[in-house]
């Protein structure tokens, strides 16, 4: 009698322990596999991420994500995700890391209500900010970046919403690495970079906040 097929919550735990990372527990990977199948209903309509096939999906957009959740540092309570798109990594953040409270900042309408509609789905604590982020009149525990347009732009603008001894968490690759920490130069101290799975080049970067110049915003 042959097997069923496999569900992506299981392909995603299997992904998962290929990278080296610990499998979801069965509630998480449940509320993973409603937000999979979310992105791909909207997807078909509105352009959310260029990756639009299931497997892509769980490799790039999920693993790293997840690999990012649990590798920021503890004592964060409040986090931005800026240019936030499908949701990468805020959603998988909020997920993972249910202690904080997450922003998905997007300017973009439609990606914005993509968003609203997955965290009423998800039963999440999230909150959209459908402006510019740099509108936001908070400072932030944690910031963080992930595909961003004019990312070098984002990151200036995105260190004014960190607050002292705040995060700013870059995923991106080795390449890019050098211009965006020269963005937010000269408030940030790099303390770690930690790999993403599924290939040798990129990764995520971890900066603190240690000066205060933050411009006029208070």
């Amino acid at each position: 009698m042959s097997e069923g097929p496999i569900s992506a919550f299981e392909r995603l735990n299997s992904l998962l322990i290929r990278a080296g990372h610990k499998p979801l527990d069965p509630i998480q990977a449940s509320r993973f596999e409603s937000y999979l199948s979310l992105i791909l209903r909207w997807n078909a309509r509105v352009n959310l991420t260029a990756i639009r096939d299931e497997e892509g999906i769980l490799s790039r957009h999920f693993v790293e994500s997840i690999t990012c959740a649990r590798a920021l540092p503890a004592g964060i309570a409040t986090l931005l995700d800026f240019g936030s798109g499908a949701g990468f990594p805020g959603i998988p953040i909020a997920l993972c890391r249910p202690e904080i409270d997450v922003t998905l900042a997007e300017s973009k309408g439609k990606k914005a209500a993509f968003l609203q509609e997955a965290i009423r789905t998800l039963d999440i604590t999230a909150k959209v900010h459908s402006q510019r982020a740099q509108l936001l009149p908070a400072t932030f525990d944690c910031v963080t970046l992930r595909a961003v347009d004019r990312m070098e732009l984002a990151v200036q603008a995105a260190t004014q919403l960190v607050r002292s001894g705040g995060w700013l968490a870059l995923m991106t690759t080795h390449a890019e690495l050098p211009k965006l920490k020269a963005a937010a130069w000269p408030e940030f101290s790099w303390t770690q970079l930690v790999p993403l799975p599924g290939g040798t080049d990129r990764l995520l970067a971890l900066g603190v906040r240690v000066s205060d110049s933050l411009s006029t915003r208070r």
